[in-house]
């Protein structure tokens, strides 16, 4: 069964700004397809605007960002929301990314902000680091 996680916005930039690590690893994983990754407009919205703000350290041309954007959407789960549980999370901003992930029966969050997800788990969606992703990914195949 392929595993459908949504990738929070720390996970992309973090993918996108340095060519090491396993946020880096995970991306091409998207194109062969070892998982799904459910986007929202909301959350497409987000990574724009991360991708853009010059201090997350990404260097990527305007077109180049937009080819990203144009590849998460062509490749997500569009997910739209149906029922939104506010709030959820500690911090409010982070409860749309939740929504995604229940709405859109995903496995899992992918982040570094661990803290910041605490509760995701009464929804049955398991909150896991880049590197325990690809653990688990790995395991699987």
């Amino acid at each position: 069964m392929t595993p459908r996680v949504v990738l929070d916005t720390c996970v992309l930039v973090a993918g996108l700004r340095s060519h090491r690590g396993a946020s880096h690893r995970l991306l091409p994983q998207v194109v062969i397809g070892y998982f799904e990754h459910v986007v929202s407009v909301p959350l497409v919205i987000e990574y724009e605007a991360a991708l853009r703000r010059p201090e997350t350290g990404v260097s990527l041309a305007h077109g180049a960002v937009d080819d990203v954007l144009d590849f998460l959407c062509l490749t997500g789960v569009r997910q739209d929301i149906h029922f939104a549980w506010r709030p959820a999370l500690p911090d409010p901003g982070d409860d749309f990314v939740l929504e995604v992930a229940v709405n859109g029966q995903c496995d899992a969050i992918v982040t570094f902000n661990l803290r910041d997800f605490v509760g995701a788990g009464r929804f049955g969606v398991a909150v896991l680091t880049p590197q325990q992703f690809l653990t688990r990914l790995e395991g699987d195949r």
